[in-house]
């Protein structure tokens, strides 16, 4: 089967991910899409909390329930299905997408359920931030189905989807879930990478934390403060790699020797700031001072996000994406 044509998709767990996940879903219209939660009131909060997640969503404030009336709609015609048992949610699939606790136990044991309910063409994606396919196939007979689509929070706005199979698992199956992300422009913005080995954290994180980690240091030390950190950021390296990325910027960076001039004329600083840099923990007692230096100013900083602080950083992220969807000078 073709990723083109008509998918039926399960997803497990309804957390934040899971509803991003259902909206990302959803938003294609020859899909449908079975959802199986735990939790004992899914539909009530199918109701609720669904509706901030799709596009046509209304951001009133004094609305309870926002356009619940369209996950009422979903519901009737048959595109959404809530299921109370992995069983029925499993039968019909043909993508199953977990979203369930960053847990290898928890994962193991679900991937092995799944694979003894759901038919033998299915595809079995986990959207996991860094437990490798290969750690959560160990109890499964076939290891050729499973992979990670590892998103980016929300994934319902933001493009990327990290793609990251084991060494067992199937090139075709790794080509469907990039064929299925990869639909034509105007159909969805997201831009799925193959990661081409498994590595924890993946590609996106493994830079994020590498910022951050450098970030809680210069906090630490007082270097800077959270407010003006963010600055920095904001107002250097976040519109250019936005707009370039890392290599692509330092390519323009260096002038007509592109990249390799940049590394000659500025290695020897590079190299001074590599072999400086900082060394703190997020886990034990020792290197961890930073995390209460970093807490507090982060949230006098920012204090408590509001559902419409969540909506207009949303419509930021929907912007930004927009723009580097442009094309200059054409």
């Amino acid at each position: 089967m073709s990723a083109s044509e008509p998918q039926r998709i399960t997803l497990i767990g309804l957390g934040t991910i899971g509803m991003s996940m259902a909206a990302l879903h959803l938003a294609r219209d020859n899909t449908i899409v079975d959802v199986f939660d735990t939790r004992p009131d899914i539909q009530e909060y199918l109701l609720k909390t669904l509706p901030n997640f799709l596009h046509d969503t209304s951001h009133d404030s004094n609305s309870t329930h926002p356009q619940s009336s369209a996950i009422t709609t979903l519901l009737t015609t048959g595109r959404l299905h809530i299921h109370l048992t992995l069983a029925s949610a499993c039968a019909s699939a043909t993508i199953i997408q977990e979203q369930g606790p960053e847990n290898l136990a928890f994962k193991r044991s679900i991937w092995a359920q799944v694979e003894s309910l759901a038919p033998t063409s299915a595809h079995f994606w986990t959207s996991t931030s860094g437990i490798a396919a290969s750690a959560q196939q160990e109890d499964m007979l076939d290891k050729t189905r499973l992979l990670v689509v590892h998103p980016f929070n929300p994934p319902h706005i933001m493009p990327l989807l990290e793609i990251v199979p084991s060494s067992t698992t199937a090139p075709s199956r790794v080509e469907f879930a990039r064929e299925y992300f990869s639909l034509p422009p105007g159909e969805s913005r997201h831009r799925p990478v193959v990661i081409q080995k498994e590595i924890p954290g993946f590609v996106g994180n493994r830079l994020a934390f590498a910022l951050l980690r450098e970030a809680c240091y210069l906090v630490q030390e007082d270097v800077v403060s959270v407010k003006d950190l963010d600055t920095v950021l904001m107002a250097s390296l976040g519109p250019r790699w936005a707009g370039n990325g890392v290599f692509e910027s330092y390519q323009q960076g260096g002038g007509e020797g592109g990249i390799k001039a940049f590394l000659e004329k500025l290695g020897g600083t590079m190299q001074e700031v590599w072999g400086g840099l900082g060394d703190v923990n997020v886990l034990g007692s020792e290197r961890t001072e930073w995390k209460e230096k970093v807490i507090r100013q982060t949230d006098e900083a920012y204090g408590t996000l509001t559902k419409e602080g969540v909506w207009e950083k949303e419509e930021r992220l929907k912007d930004f994406i927009r723009a580097q969807e442009r094309r200059y000078g054409q």
